[in-house]
C-alpha cells in the first residue's frame, strides 16, 4: 500500500511539474474559514507548488500564498503579530525562524520522532523540512579541486570566491557561522580572514554564486548542496565538496504562527511535509536530504553520516545573529594589506 500510495504521489508530481495546474488558484466558489490556509513561503515555485498543491487535494483545503524573501516575510510576520493574516512560514534556515520564535506557537507533529534526533527543534518551534548541508563548489575547468575552507585563504582565491551577502542570504548566514566554527580562530579575526580572501567582493544573492563559478568570474564558491547538486545535474562545469574539516548541515523549516487564523490546517500542513509521502521525494525531485531517519538519500548522495561534522550550534546563531552580522561588516570594512 505504501509503494502504490507513494506511486500515485509521483504521478501527480510529474504532472504538476509540466504546468498543468498551479498552487494556490481560486477554487470556483467562496471556501469555507475551515476550509482556507494561508502561507508565506520563501522557497521557490519548484519546490512549493507541487507540495502545496498535492495538499489540496489530499486534504480539500484551499492554500492561500504569499510568496517573498525569508527576512521579509519573517519581518511582515512581526509586524502583524497583533492580527496575524497568515497561518504558516514555510521555508527559512531554522537559525531565522528561531530569531522569530516570539512570533510563532510550539507544535510537535504527527511525525516527529521519524525525525533524525540532530535535525529537530528543542522546543517545537519550527517544523524541519530538508537538511541542508554546506559545500565547496569549484569550476572544473579552470581549477583544482579544493579540499577544505583553508582552501579559500590560498593566495590564487583572493576575490575570486563567490560568496553571498549573509545578511540576505540565510545559506550565506549559516556558511559564515560554519566558517567560524572550524576556524580555530578568534571570532573577529576568522571574519577578518574570510574578509580579505573575499578582497571585498560580495555578492547580492546566494543564486549568484553558481552563477559566478559556473561562467569562470570566480574560481570556487560558497552554496549548499541542494543548489550545487542541482546545477551539476543541468550539466554546468562545476563539482561540490564537503571541506575536511567539516561542515553544517542545518534543515531549513515551517512554523505555526501564532495566533494563526486557522491552526488546525496549519498542523495538518507542517504534518504533511514530515509525512514519508513527501519525504521520499525530497531526495530524487529537489536535490533534498530528508529530515527522517526512514527515508533512503539518493545514490548520488553520501550519506550524511559520512560527511565531516561542524560543530554548529543553532540556538547561539539565531540568539548572536544581528551581532556576528555586524561584526562581518566591519571585518569587510578594515583595510587589508
Amino acid at each position: 500500500m505504501k509503494k502504490i500510495t507513494a506511486l500515485c504521489l509521483i504521478l501527480t508530481l510529474t504532472l504538476l511539474f509540466t504546468g498543468c495546474a498551479s498552487a494556490g488558484e481560486p477554487p470556483s466558489y467562496a471556501p469555507k474559514e475551515e476550509e482556507k490556509l494561508v502561507i508565506y513561503t520563501s522557497h521557490k515555485e519548484e519546490v512549493y507548488q507541487p507540495i502545496v498543491r498535492e495538499f489540496e487535494q489530499r486534504t480539500g483545503i484551499w492554500v492561500e500564498l504569499h510568496c517573498g524573501g525569508t527576512n521579509e516575510l519573517l519581518d511582515r510576520i512581526e509586524k502583524e503579530r497583533e492580527e496575524p493574516r497568515a497561518d504558516v512560514m514555510f521555508g527559512g534556515g531554522v537559525e531565522s525562524l528561531e530569531s522569530y520564535g516570539h512570533c510563532f506557537s510550539p507544535y510537535e507533529t504527527a511525525w516527529a520522532q521519524n525525525i533524525r534526533p540532530q535535525l529537530r527543534s528543542e522546543d517545537s518551534t519550527w517544523t524541519p523540512f530538508s537538511a541542508l548541508p554546506v559545500v565547496l563548489i569549484y569550476n572544473t575547468k579552470l581549477t583544482e579541486p579544493v579540499k577544505g575552507w583553508q582552501d579559500l585563504t590560498r593566495p590564487e582565491y583572493r576575490g575570486r570566491i563567490a560568496f553571498a551577502d549573509p545578511a540576505v542570504s540565510g545559506s550565506s548566514f549559516t556558511a559564515l557561522v560554519t566558517w567560524l566554527s572550524v576556524s580555530g580562530s578568534p571570532r573577529q579575526e576568522a571574519l577578518e580572514a574570510l574578509a580579505a580572501a573575499l578582497d571585498g567582493r560580495q555578492l547580492d544573492g546566494s543564486g549568484d554564486v553558481i552563477t559566478a563559478v559556473a561562467d569562470g568570474t570566480c574560481l570556487v564558491g560558497i552554496t549548499l548542496e541542494e543548489t550545487a547538486m542541482k546545477h551539476i545535474a543541468a550539466g554546468m562545469d562545476i563539482a561540490l565538496v564537503y571541506p575536511e574539516e567539516g561542515t553544517s548541515c542545518v534543515p531549513d523549516g515551517s512554523a505555526l504562527i501564532q495566533g494563526a487564523p486557522h491552526p488546525e490546517n496549519a498542523k495538518k500542513f507542517l504534518d504533511f511535509i514530515v509525512s514519508y509521502a513527501v519525504q521520499e521525494l525530497l531526495p530524487t525531485r529537489f536535490y533534498r536530504r530528508s529530515v527522517r531517519e526512514d527515508v533512503e538519500p539518493d545514490g548520488s548522495l553520501i550519506p550524511l553520516e559520512d560527511i565531516p561534522e561542524a560543530d554548529y550550534d543553532v540556538a547561539w546563531a539565531s540568539e548572536n545573529r544581528e551581532t556576528l552580522l555586524s561584526d562581518w561588516d566591519y571585518a569587510r570594512k578594515e583595510d587589508r594589506p
